[in-house]
Parts: C-alpha cells; sequence; structure tokens
C-alpha cells in the first residue's frame, strides 16, 4: 500500500544560503572576449539584465535531495490504482517512453530541413492515418495540443463550413447536453457561439424531445461524447445525428471517452463529422500536470479542406509539408503538434495492434462494470439512471444517501480515500448527480487493484455510520492535511511563482 513521505519541504527558493554552487560555469578565456569586445556585447542592449537572475543557491547534493522528497510525496499511476471518472488515468508503458527519448527524435529541430527528417514525417503521417481508421474520419490534424484545444479547432471548423455556405451569421448557437464536460460549453463560447444545454433523459441520454425543440436554423452543430460522462452509450447516436445534420448542423465527438470502444464501434460511422481524441487518454501517454498533452482532429471528407497547415502528404517517395491549403482554419500551434507525445502513441498502437486496442476497451469496460456491480452493494451508495443498463468505461456512483444519513459528503468519502494510500475518484462530476463519485479503473489495473478500492469505500461506509469524525477530518496520513477548497483556490492565496509568492508574504 502506498504511504506519501511526510516531508515538511521548503520551496527551493528557501534552502540553501548565498554563496552555495551546485556548479561552476567555466570562466570565458581572455583572448575570446578581447575578440567578440566582451560579454555584453554578444546580446542585444534590450536582453541585457541590469541585475542578475534571483535563483536559488545551493549544492548539487542539496538539489538532488529535495527532488527526491518532492518524488516521494507523490503519487502517480505508477504508483497505485488512479480511477479519476473521465480522465482515464492509463499506465503509461515505459516502452513507449524509451522510444521517444531516442536522439534521433530528440535531437532533431523543427527548422530542419524537411529531407532530413523523413522519419519523424513517416511516423506522423502514419499515425494520422491510423487515427482516421481509429475514428471512421477522412483526415486527421495532428496539432492540437490537448482535448481543449481540439475542441476549439472544432468550433473554428464549424465556424468556416457555415461560412463557406454563407450561413455563418445565422448558425450561432451551439448544442451541449447538460451532462457534457465543461470544456464544451467553453470552447464553443471561445468559437463565438451561444451554448444551449439539453437535458438528459431518465436513462442519462439525450432527451430527444428536449433536442428537436433547440435545434433550429441557428443551429451550427451538437458537441456531444459516446459512451457519456455517466459510462452510458447514447443508444439513439443515429437519431441524434438524422435530428442534428436535418437542421443543418455539425455533430461533433468529444473523444475523452473514446477508450471504451476502440475497435467496437467509431464515432465517424455513428454520424460525426469533427471528432477529437485525446491521445493522453486513450493511447497510453503521460497525463497530468497540465501537460503534455495532444488532442488530434479528425474529420470527415466534406471537412477536409477546413484542417490546420502545414499538411504532412507523401508523394510516392518522400514526404513533405503542404502549406497549399487556402480554405483552412490556418495553424492553430508552432509546428505540427507534440511530437514526442505523438510518438509515444504511435509505439502505443503499434505494439498493441488492432485486436490490442480492442481488448483494452474491452477489459476497460469489464472493469467499470465490476467496480459498479461492488460500489452498488455498499450502504449509503446508490447508481443513478438506467439501473439496468451496464456501464461502459466509467460508472457515477451518487453519496447522497450516505449524506442525508451520516452528515459525511462525497467530498469527505473522497479525502477519506487518501488517508489510505490511493487516489480518489473524480468528485461532483457530472453534475446532474448530487454528491457524484466518477470511477473509471481503466484496462491498466487487476481485480486484486480493484478490489482494495472497493474494500476502502466499504471501510469508509462502515466509518460513516459508526465514527464520522474520522471521515471528516480526513485526510490525516498526508503530507499536507485537509485544505480549505475555497481559499486554495481564490486568486488572493494562490502564488504560482516565487515572484508571486514573495509579493504575497510582504
Amino acid at each position: 500500500m502506498f504511504r506519501q513521505a511526510r516531508w515538511n519541504e521548503r520551496l527551493i527558493f528557501e534552502l540553501g544560503w548565498p554563496g552555495r554552487r551546485g556548479y561552476v560555469v567555466p570562466k570565458v578565456e581572455k583572448e575570446i572576449l578581447e575578440a567578440v569586445g566582451g560579454l555584453k556585447t554578444l546580446l542585444p542592449q534590450e536582453l541585457q539584465r541590469r541585475t542578475p537572475p534571483q535563483l536559488p543557491e545551493l549544492s548539487e547534493a542539496e538539489v538532488v535531495r529535495h527532488y527526491i522528497r518532492l518524488s516521494e510525496m507523490n503519487y502517480g499511476v505508477d504508483s497505485g490504482f488512479y480511477p479519476l471518472g473521465s480522465c482515464t488515468m492509463k499506465y503509461n508503458p515505459k516502452v513507449d517512453e524509451v522510444i521517444a527519448k531516442s536522439p534521433h527524435i530528440t535531437m532533431t529541430h523543427p527548422y530542419q530541413d524537411e529531407r532530413t527528417v523523413q522519419g519523424t514525417l513517416e511516423i506522423l503521417y502514419l499515425l494520422a492515418n491510423w487515427l482516421a481508421e481509429i475514428t471512421g474520419t477522412f483526415e486527421v490534424s495532428l496539432q492540437p495540443a490537448a482535448g481543449a484545444h481540439g475542441e476549439f479547432l472544432g468550433t473554428l471548423i464549424m465556424r468556416a463550413f457555415h461560412k463557406s455556405n454563407d450561413e455563418l451569421e445565422k448558425r450561432t448557437e451551439l448544442i451541449v447536453p447538460d451532462s457534457a464536460h465543461g470544456t464544451n460549453p467553453a470552447s464553443g463560447a471561445m468559437g463565438g457561439f451561444k451554448v444551449l444545454v439539453v437535458p438528459s433523459d431518465e436513462e442519462g441520454c439525450v432527451d430527444l424531445d428536449a433536442l428537436e425543440s433547440a435545434v433550429s436554423e441557428r443551429t451550427a452543430g451538437l458537441m456531444l461524447t459516446n459512451p457519456n460522462t455517466l459510462g452510458i452509450f447514447e443508444k439513439n447516436i443515429e437519431r441524434i445525428s438524422e435530428i442534428v445534420h436535418k437542421a443543418g448542423g455539425l455533430l461533433y465527438y468529444d473523444g475523452a471517452n473514446l477508450n471504451a470502444i476502440l475497435g467496437k464501434a467509431r464515432p465517424g460511422d455513428m454520424g460525426f463529422d469533427i471528432v477529437h481524441m485525446n491521445i493522453h487518454k486513450t493511447f497510453g501517454t503521460p497525463h497530468g500536470g497540465g501537460g503534455p498533452g495532444s488532442g488530434p482532429i479528425g474529420v470527415s471528407k466534406s471537412l477536409e479542406r477546413f484542417l490546420p497547415i502545414p499538411r504532412i502528404l507523401f508523394d510516392g517517395h518522400r514526404y513533405h509539408l503542404d502549406y497549399d491549403k487556402p480554405h483552412s482554419v490556418g495553424k492553430i500551434r508552432s509546428f505540427y503538434g507534440n511530437t514526442g507525445v505523438l510518438l509515444r502513441a504511435f509505439t502505443y498502437i503499434l505494439s498493441l495492434g488492432a485486436e490490442g486496442l480492442e481488448a483494452a476497451a474491452e477489459v476497460s469496460v469489464l472493469n467499470a462494470n465490476y467496480v459498479m456491480k461492488k460500489l452498488m452493494k455498499i450502504r449509503g451508495l446508490d447508481l443513478p439512471y438506467a439501473l439496468e443498463r451496464p456501464r461502459k468505461h466509467e460508472c457515477v456512483i451518487s453519496c447522497k444517501r450516505l449524506q442525508r444519513e451520516t452528515g459525511i459528503r462525497a467530498l469527505d468519502v473522497s479525502k477519506r480515500i487518501l488517508d489510505y494510500g490511493m487516489h480518489s475518484p473524480t468528485t461532483y462530476f457530472p453534475l446532474i448527480v448530487d454528491e457524484a463519485l466518477m470511477i473509471e479503473p481503466t484496462e491498466s489495473f487487476e481485480k486484486k487493484e480493484l478490489d482494495r478500492f472497493v474494500n476502502i469505500v466499504q471501510n469508509i461506509s462502515s466509518e460513516a455510520y459508526s465514527t464520522p469524525d474520522v471521515v471528516l477530518k480526513a485526510p490525516q496520513n498526508t503530507a499536507i492535511t485537509r485544505l480549505d477548497e475555497a481559499k486554495a483556490s481564490h486568486p488572493r492565496t494562490m502564488a504560482l511563482s516565487w515572484i508571486m509568492y514573495q509579493k504575497r508574504n510582504l
């Protein structure tokens, strides 16, 4: 069982003292200085500092000890069960890491002549084709740096499509379900659309009557993930596609839950015109901490002309970059995508193959339903929506009855899970479930680990009914104990840099 180290580790700027050095920069020989006219002539005047930079002053040993202690305080997907619902925190195969760190990749530069990076261009070209095949789309762009970035590109493509039809001025509304990821309405608003929300029906799926009432000549499109955020497959997806397309809108696929249907179903075959993929969720690449990420976009044939430039083409002899796309929405980031992350995904897909990807989906669904069935038997927990229907990759459990009977909230349960040396699930999402715990086991964890999670939740339920104060004061076995969430996230509290920290403490 993982136990977080409880070091009282200070900031690195608070360690050491003036004069400590871990590395000494060699002095520049006098002859070289005279030849260049002095160090200051090497930099433009506007780039020269008036005062030395404020850097921590420590020895090499002190720096190493500092970061080792921080690593022992950290919990990651390599430490144990990481059941963040909707985030698909999968194990990252180490062979992918080894290959991505090859000097043949890391020592290249995007400004090199394309004739010298044919291998990298071939990998990116093949990966785009594989992703198009997996999702049932016509062509894929690898440029977006994250899922939300891909969503934003999707809204730009929607705008370009409607503009090409002289309908952009009237196509002002983007529809999202009430169970949508928060990035969906945010991306729609960033794309310049008014966001309309449609409710879920009693089964947790899109309410068809509400959707039919919402669509109109103002509809630009619908953003949807399938399976949805309750882990339920939208069985009416063909009817949903018909409703949206009949109104003249486009159907957008949020790829957060693609892991559940790999090799089983393809968004393009369901009628989706635009599909984004979270490479860091579905294809075993690093995830979390603000990056790295990758959110490629696949589109139908009619939307291919709007994809970002440059495009990687193959003429039968060599790979080259094509900028001659007059209808393109342009570049949405520098260069061609997060190549290191994309290479990891390429290796992941290559090593598993089609049968392996399908098996990953099967095991992820099996694990989610196993955990769901076990949790449904625990006192105080309930399964909202469609009790008779199996879930796909994740399940959402409600702690509303537990709160009513004991005063223990879903947040308290999550805090207490940390005391048992395990990461908590996603809490309070989706918003349509009161006191929600959203759990996604993925295919990465064995039955023994799943049982350990269920037993921990069972223990917490027993504590809630017998000794609730233990749960209310959790966590106690972590480096940082109970936080004031509101205060911690307030702009006046946060200090995201050493300079901000100093100003906060003046």
